[in-house]
């Protein structure tokens, strides 16, 4: 794998997470999102009014678009294990820092171990 291709995964990875961040947090204002058929287009359209929903959705497919180039070079089973990886730990962190959620000792140890995969999986 070359440098290029692992800052390519770094970057959707970032994407991804920044994405997820926005999207949260504009689910949160609204007052939260249920899967139903009355709601549905009544939640999309308030979403759709925010912006930290609209600037989520286009770091989401700023991300995909990202992704169609490592997957045109590189192998899907080194490069998805590692940007889902480096996606798990990095949106777990930020849920801790911006959204205050809990973290176990479990999970800690569980990222640790996704960790020593990264590496594993980036040197093979």
């Amino acid at each position: 794998m070359t440098l290029n291709t692992i800052l390519l995964i770094v970057l959707s990875s970032l994407c991804t997470v920044a994405g997820n961040f926005m999207l949260r947090g504009a689910i949160l204002r609204i007052g939260g999102f249920t899967l139903s058929f009355s709601t549905f287009k009544g939640q999309i359209l308030t979403l759709s009014q925010q912006p930290m929903f609209i600037i989520g959705f286009i770091l989401y497919g700023s991300a995909a678009v990202i992704w169609f180039q490592i997957l045109s070079m590189e192998n899907l089973s080194t490069s998805y294990p590692l940007l889902i990886s480096i996606t798990f730990v990095l949106v777990t962190l930020g849920a801790v820092v911006f959204f205050h959620e809990q973290v176990s000792w479990q999970k800690i140890l569980g990222l640790g171990v996704i960790l020593v995969g990264i590496l594993m999986v980036s040197h093979a």
